[in-house]
């Protein structure tokens, strides 16, 4: 916390308490240079994180609903809790980064889904054959062709969303 009387960046707590209605914490904050004192509030931050949907509708970023989808793609996969986990961590960071404090759908099951290739391609194929709403076998073959190609280092056709 800067000292608003000198502008240190360290200080040091001397008291908390929490405000009356429990929204807020005063903390009474002394600098370590000029030995001032002042006080601080803390409170949540409110706003939520948004994700644009296809149409267009906005849903609050629900961390344990990406959670659970990358579970489901990767039950019966050896892939560790912590790999999933680091996964959803790298999503999260990625909605709460945005200035906007709103991103896309496809943003959000875009990296879910490279994070997937990378960890692995059944829980891709997976979480892909759902996230892009494969209508019928020929989507799932092409989309399946398209990973093989990458594998074997050819050139994988543009795709649409």
């Amino acid at each position: 916390m800067k000292c608003p009387f000198c502008g240190f960046m360290n200080d040091k707590v001397v008291d908390s308490r929490e405000s009356k209605e429990g929204e807020s914490i005063r903390r009474r904050r002394e600098c370590l240079k000029c030995e001032r004192r002042f006080t601080s509030y803390e409170r949540i931050d409110e706003i939520p994180y948004m994700v644009i949907k296809k149409d267009g509708r906005r849903e609050k970023f629900e961390r344990q609903k990406v959670l659970a989808g990358v579970l489901r793609a990767c039950e019966k996969r050896p892939i560790s809790m912590g790999k999933m986990e680091q996964l959803v961590n790298e999503v999260e960071s990625y909605v709460i980064d945005s200035p906007e404090r709103e991103r896309t759908a496809s943003e959000v099951g875009g990296m879910i889904m490279n994070g997937l290739k990378q960890l692995d391609k059944v829980a891709y194929i997976r979480f892909a054959s759902v996230y892009r709403d494969f209508k019928d076998v020929s989507e799932f073959r092409a989309e399946l062709e398209d990973l093989l190609n990458a594998k074997e280092g050819k050139p994988v056709k543009a795709k649409k969303n």
